[in-house]
Order: C-alpha cells, then sequence, then structure tokens
C-alpha cells in the first residue's frame, strides 16, 4: 500500500483536465505511438466531439520515480461541467489527493472555486498546478496572487506546467508521489469496497468500479451488496489500464472493477458498500449524498411499440449515470413514456443524445419544467414537477418557485449586457466585485425557471463565450404561478401545457401558439391554437383551410346561385370541424422547446 496513490484531476471547464491527463498516460509509457490518441480516457463519441469530459474515468499508471521504486498511480479524469459536478463527488470519494488545475490565462473560476470545496469537504491533500503557462496571455502572478486570496491555498506549494507542450510533467508525478498521502486500510480485515460507478457490458453483465478500503477480493470469492442483501461469485477482478487488465486480486487502498455475472441492472446501487460473504463487515461505508435533480421533463417513444426498448434502456443508462432518475409517466397526447430528473440542460441535451445513438431510439421530450411547491387551503404543502398534477385553482392558498444564486464571471466590457439578460429574467439582489483588473464576477438571485428556458445560450451569446456560469439552489419564494393550457381544435393537449409566472404567460403563450401554427399541417378546415389559463384564452393563431373553388363550374346568371354554392360548402366545413381531428406532428413538441433565439 505504501506504493500506492489515489489522485484526481479537478478543474472548471476547457481548464486542461484531459490533456494533462493525456501526457500523464504517455510519461508512464503504458501506450506507445501507435494506440495513442487525444483524449484517451473519453471514451464516448459524444465526449469527443463536443469536446468535453462527461464521464469520469479511472486509470492505473505504474510510474519509476526518481527514488527508484514503482508506484502505482491511480488517477481519475473528472468532467468540469456544473452539470456534472456529482461525478466529481463520487470520484473524489476514492482518492486521497487532487491536481487543482488553473489556467493560466483565465485565472480562477466558478468551477474551481467549487470544486476546491468539494475537496475540502473530503479533506484531500490539495496540489494547485497552473496549466498554460506557455499562451501568449499566460498571466502566472495574477493567478498565484487568487491562489492566495480566493482559495486560500498556500501560493509556494504550486507547480507550473503546460499539458499542451508536456513542460511539467515529471514534477507533477514527483509532486502526486511525494505529497499525496498513501491510502490507509488493512488487507487482512473483512472486505470493505465502496461501488463509485458501474457499467453494463453485454458480453460480461454489469462490471462494478469500486475503491477496495479494507481487505482484499480474489475471483471464486462470494461477495455480497449490503444495500439488498444478493449474493454473487467473483469471476474476475482487476485494474483499469487502457482496457481492462485481470488481477489475481484486489487489496485495501486500490482502485479497480469486479466482474460477478450480475445480470440485473437493478441489484448494483452507486454508493453500495461490498463484503464478502463469509466474513462481513461491521457497517457500510459512507455512501454519497442523495442527488436532488432540478429540471424535470416527460420522456416519450415516438413509436408506441418502443416502449419497452425505452424501458430496457433507462434502466441500463441509470447504472452509468447515477445522476439520472425516472418514473413512469402517460399522456392523452402521446401514450406511456417516463418522467425523467436531471441536473440541469447540458446533463439533458446528454442524456437525450446518449439515448438516442446507445441504445438506437427515436423519443420525443416534453418542456423542460422545475420543482414548484404549493401550499393549498387544507395547509398540505404538494410538490409539482409535471404540469398534469398542478392543482385545482380554487384549492391554492400559496405558490412558491425555487430561486438560485447564480455566480458570472466575465470580462468587465460585457457586465451592461449581462445585467440587461439578469433582470429581464427576474433577477434580483444583485452584487458585483471585480476579481482582477478587467474581471468582474457578478451575482444574482433569479426564479431557476427563467434560467432552464434559454438563459445559458443568451448568456454565451452576449458575453461572445467568454462568461462562465455556476449556480446553486437556494431557497422557494412566493410567486403568482398559473398553468398555462394549449387547445388545438379547441381540444386541449397535455404534453404542451407549462407551469408560468403570470407575468411570461402572455409572452409564452404567443410563441407556442406561432411556433405550432408553422408545424401542424393545414387541413380541409380552420384550425385555432390557443393559449389559456383556465376559461380565459390569452394568446391565439389560425391555421387557414384549404378552400376549394366550389363556385368554378358556376358562370354567369344571378348572384345567389353562387352565395348557395358558398352557403352549402360552409355547412360541410363546420360538420368537418366538429367530428375532424388535428394529428399535431413530433416536429410541434420539439418547436415548443425551442427559445426565440434559436
Amino acid at each position: 500500500m505504501e506504493n500506492i496513490r489515489n489522485f484526481s484531476i479537478i478543474a472548471h471547464i476547457d481548464h486542461g483536465k484531459s490533456t494533462l491527463a493525456d501526457r500523464l498516460i504517455q510519461k508512464t509509457g503504458i501506450c506507445n505511438a501507435r494506440t495513442y490518441r487525444d483524449q484517451m480516457l473519453d471514451n464516448m463519441d459524444i465526449e469527443r466531439e463536443r469536446g468535453i469530459t462527461i464521464k469520469s474515468q479511472a486509470i492505473t499508471l505504474p510510474y519509476q520515480a526518481e527514488d527508484g521504486k514503482l508506484y502505482y498511480l491511480n488517477l481519475i479524469d473528472t468532467p468540469g461541467h456544473v452539470d456534472f459536478s456529482y461525478e466529481v463527488s463520487r470520484s473524489l470519494a476514492s482518492c486521497e489527493g487532487v491536481l487543482l488545475l488553473i489556467d493560466a490565462a483565465q485565472g480562477v473560476q466558478a468551477q474551481t472555486l467549487a470544486n476546491l470545496y468539494l475537496a475540502m469537504e473530503h479533506d484531500l491533500e490539495i496540489i494547485p498546478v497552473i496549466n498554460k503557462i506557455d499562451l501568449p496571455s499566460a498571466d502566472v502572478d495574477r493567478v498565484l496572487e487568487q491562489i492566495d486570496t480566493e482559495l486560500g491555498l498556500d501560493p509556494d506549494t504550486h507547480l507550473k506546467c503546460s499539458a499542451k507542450e508536456g513542460t511539467g510533467i515529471d514534477e507533477i508525478l514527483e509532486a502526486v508521489v511525494h505529497r499525496v498521502p498513501p491510502p490507509r486500510g488493512d488487507a487482512r480485515s473483512p472486505l470493505a469496497a465502496l461501488i463509485f460507478d458501474a457499467h453494463y457490458d453485454s458480453f460480461r453483465g454489469t462490471v462494478i468500479h469500486c475503491r477496495i478500503f479494507e481487505g482484499t477480493v480474489r475471483s471464486g470469492d462470494i461477495i455480497r451488496f449490503m444495500f439488498n442483501d444478493s449474493a454473487y461469485r467473483v469471476e474476475e477482478v482487476g485494474h483499469f489500464l487502457l482496457s481492462r487488465e485481470k488481477k489475481d486480486q484486489l487489496s485495501a487502498g486500490e482502485v479497480g472493477y469486479i466482474i460477478a455475472g450480475v445480470k440485473t441492472v437493478s441489484d448494483v446501487s452507486i454508493g453500495d458498500t461490498i463484503t464478502l460473504d463469509e466474513r462481513p463487515c461491521d457497517k457500510p461505508l459512507p455512501g454519497f449524498k442523495e442527488v436532488k435533480p432540478v429540471v424535470f421533463a416527460s420522456i416519450y417513444p415516438i413509436a408506441s411499440d418502443d416502449y419497452e426498448d425505452l424501458a430496457v434502456a433507462l434502466e441500463k443508462y441509470e447504472l452509468n449515470d447515477a445522476a439520472f432518475i425516472y418514473e413512469k409517466d402517460s399522456s392523452v397526447a402521446l401514450g406511456q413514456g417516463f418522467r425523467c430528473g436531471f441536473l440541469g440542460l447540458l446533463h439533458l441535451d446528454i442524456v437525450q443524445e446518449r439515448l438516442e445513438r446507445e441504445y438506437d431510439l427515436s423519443i420525443i421530450l416534453t418542456v423542460p419544467s422545475v420543482r414548484y411547491r404549493f401550499t393549498l387551503k387544507n395547509s398540505s404543502v404538494i410538490d409539482v414537477d409535471n404540469p398534469s398534477h398542478y392543482p385545482e385553482i380554487t384549492t391554492i392558498e400559496k405558490s412558491e418557485e425555487p430561486y438560485i444564486r447564480a455566480a458570472m464571471m466575465m470580462p468587465d466590457r460585457y457586465l451592461g449586457a449581462v445585467m440587461s439578460l439578469c433582470i429581464e429574467k427576474r433577477g434580483v439582489n444583485s452584487s458585483l466585485r471585480y476579481t482582477s483588473p478587467g474581471r468582474a464576477e457578478l451575482t444574482f438571485e433569479m426564479p431557476l425557471a427563467e434560467v432552464i428556458f434559454d438563459f445559458y445560450d443568451r448568456f454565451k451569446s452576449v458575453t461572445q463565450g467568454y462568461g462562465s456560469f455556476d449556480y446553486d439552489l437556494i431557497d422557494y419564494r412566493e410567486s403568482h404561478l398559473v398553468l398555462l393550457d394549449i387547445l388545438v381544435n379547441g381540444e386541449k393537449v397535455d404534453a404542451l401545457s407549462q407551469i408560468v409566472h403570470r407575468e411570461r404567460a402572455r409572452a409564452r403563450g404567443v410563441q407556442a401558439c406561432d411556433r405550432l401554427r408553422d408545424e401542424i399541417p393545414r387541413q380541409m378546415f380552420k384550425i385555432a391554437i390557443q393559449g389559456a389559463i383556465g376559461g380565459e384564452i390569452i394568446s391565439r393563431s389560425t391555421i387557414s383551410a384549404f378552400r376549394k373553388d366550389v363556385t368554378a363550374k358556376c358562370y354567369g346568371g344571378d348572384i345567389t346561385r353562387k352565395r348557395k354554392l358558398l352557403e352549402k360548402q360552409k355547412k360541410g366545413k363546420k360538420r368537418m370541424k366538429m367530428i375532424g381531428s388535428v394529428s399535431i406532428p413530433q416536429s410541434a413538441f420539439l418547436a415548443i422547446l425551442k427559445s426565440d433565439t434559436d
């Protein structure tokens, strides 16, 4: 155990975590020039296309230190985006130290601070590393000042490197060996292993990623999951190198995988403790904080026959993404589906894309919403995240919506545009401070419902991509909320209903009606699309009917002949409208999601 080091790389998005991981992998020589590619630990196509890390990945690096000893460095590369901070917190539970990466040009950003606090919660050894020192705009002295004043770390402990150029990598490896403490634990104690991740392999069943805190596990052992008390025989254990590498055993302090023929995905719970059946440990390890989703949307299959495939796909997907939750849901317009919870809009976007790619599904998402709180006149309090569960209006005493504290960092030339955007989104209690010459941090308290609609895209536009945005939930505040229904040809479409603030209802209703008018095909009769709050119509668009010229054969003669034919046509259209049903195409549901700027 003296020769094992478990560490993680944490940083704000785009500060060079995956590039540094690449250099460490190259330096330790576990891949040759032929098998090397950029972003080696980003396995998913979607990660490589978008240039972001979504899943934490573990890898064991054998390293010959300057003192001549061979060390095994277990590296976990983590995501930087706020929507995937839950991945980071799970990874840190398996580590003793972290490399806190800071961009020499951008300095300390919102997620740098958030990730630092996560590392401090786990009481880890923190090594500040200033990356990108090769950039012309690098300002190392300013970053050292920020490390001291904003992070509260000793600037003398910092390391400098350029992950792109490969400079300073040896110093980082030596610092990991000498400054990160070795893991504690006893290989002879009863087994206690923490599951921090898992994925489904169609040939081997569930592959469990775990950190061994106490004891030893070998192939052939009977292990027991403490969460649901199910037992399995271990088929294989090993380390993660570039691929899975089989070992005889995993003992205290090591990070690796266990394959035990777990066929049903639901048996594995992230944060569960694994122990031996005949010699169990006394109590389970402390798991992870229960994750609380903030954005909700329903997912439906485009073809109702695909419902079973969607159910199986979600079960397998949930294993690989512990922050994702779902339950059954149904809609009159769209049939059977699932109500899902996400950590943010990027998370929602990634889940949708991964389900379509990895499980070959065609799905529809409904309008995203947040969890509102209603106090009824009988003093009971209910939480509503689905517009179809909106309580009867006469029973509501007061309605509340979640507020967030948004911290935005940007060059000060964009302050005016960002302030206007925040005030438009009902932002209050702003504060401003200058973190360094030319850079400002702006804090606003805003309703989460306004942020999930189109705030992030517009924020990136007005700051030309230079702004960084981080938020945390603070509390629920009283707000005038109403249920906006969309009626097509007089019939309510439940999948298009939204809970909105009263001031925003008309604008949202007009936008929804205009979008549907462009998407719904014309019929032989007029179609009215209306936005309604209760019995009050607040917006309307009309799709005009196809018109057959019934008077074409009528030439000359009295005008009453033409009028008679037109009246007859009018009656026919009226009858058709009463019995005619309007089918809403799938594209209409997606069009509602788009904001005006799209």
